[in-house]
């Protein structure tokens, strides 16, 4: 299946979102509009970071495994998804550039490596309802962002 990217441009530095991406538990302040029930392993933050979640998308509710498996500081991280008893595998790429005029583009790309038959039979509408949602989780990030950023400058 083709991947699907959205993207967010933040006024915040490539470091801080970066910063604030590497922390597992942050990911479910802005996700948690259709993932829930957030169950934490491994460190904290970066490589080996792993949370299960409960997904539910298009009608039906799943349970993914995600757990970060590379991390290039401040500029991407890649996660590896997990669900639909080992049929559905995916990485989670989120990457982050600086902008000319400050501030960063966050990019997220969700990527099948393998798909079980009814996602690939429904491919377009599996895509539409991942882009959607990963819309949503943009802007939610972004909003995440600058209260976090807030915070800690405070």
């Amino acid at each position: 299946m083709k991947s699907v990217t959205v993207s967010q441009e933040v006024p915040h530095t490539p470091e801080q979102v970066y910063d604030f991406l590497e922390v597992m538990v942050n990911h479910e302040r802005f996700t948690n509009h259709y993932l829930t029930n957030w169950r934490y392993s491994g460190p904290a933050r970066g490589v080996g970071s792993c949370a299960t979640v409960t997904a539910a998308l298009g009608g039906t509710r799943t349970d993914v495994r995600i757990e970060v498996v590379e991390a290039d500081v401040p500029q991407r991280i890649v996660e590896r998804n997990s669900s639909a008893a080992g049929r559905r595998l995916a990485h989670g790429i989120y990457a982050i550039e600086p902008l000319q005029a400050g501030g960063a583009r966050i990019s997220f790309t969700y990527a099948w490596v393998r798909a079980p038959l009814v996602d690939r039979l429904l491919a377009p509408v599996v895509r539409a309802v991942m882009r959607r949602a990963n819309r949503t989780v943009m802007r939610r990030l972004a909003a995440e962002l600058a209260r976090h950023v807030s915070t800690a400058s405070s």
